[in-house]
């Protein structure tokens, strides 16, 4: 006998709490922050801008650009201003998508979160003796 095949609206019933949509390259938390700076600067930040809003150095700015810039989340374009080099930092049309995919799952995590706490509280004060 052959298996059904899982609709996707069962396997969401079945692990409510699977979070598919955390994107794993986006939830490192630099580069969550690297994003976030650039989904609030929309014409883009330079370099050094964007390393010393993210407290990070050269090398991992460098690295996590990277990584974004592979995934078509980020585009950097080089450039010359004032006779220095100046690499300026963008989020990309499908970047941002995937950045606000991102957060809306996050924000379901955060009100199961809420949720499962408030549950929790109710139960805790059903259990505590009345002051009578």
């Amino acid at each position: 006998m052959k298996n059904k095949p899982v609709r996707k609206t069962e396997q969401k019933n079945e692990a409510p709490f699977a979070y598919e949509g955390l994107d794993r390259v986006i939830h490192e938390r630099a580069r969550l922050g690297i994003l976030t700076s650039l989904m609030t600067h929309p014409k883009g930040l330079s370099f050094g801008d964007l390393k010393q809003l993210c407290a990070l150095t050269d090398g991992n700015l460098s690295r996590h650009l990277s990584v974004l810039e592979a995934e078509g989340i980020v585009e950097t374009t080089k450039d010359v201003e004032r006779n220095r080099p100046l690499t300026l930092c963008r989020i990309t049309t499908p970047g941002r998508k995937r950045y606000v995919e991102y957060l809306t799952t996050l924000e379901q995590v955060v009100r199961d979160a809420a949720a499962s706490s408030t549950e929790q509280q109710a139960g805790i004060r059903d259990l505590m003796p009345s002051r009578a």
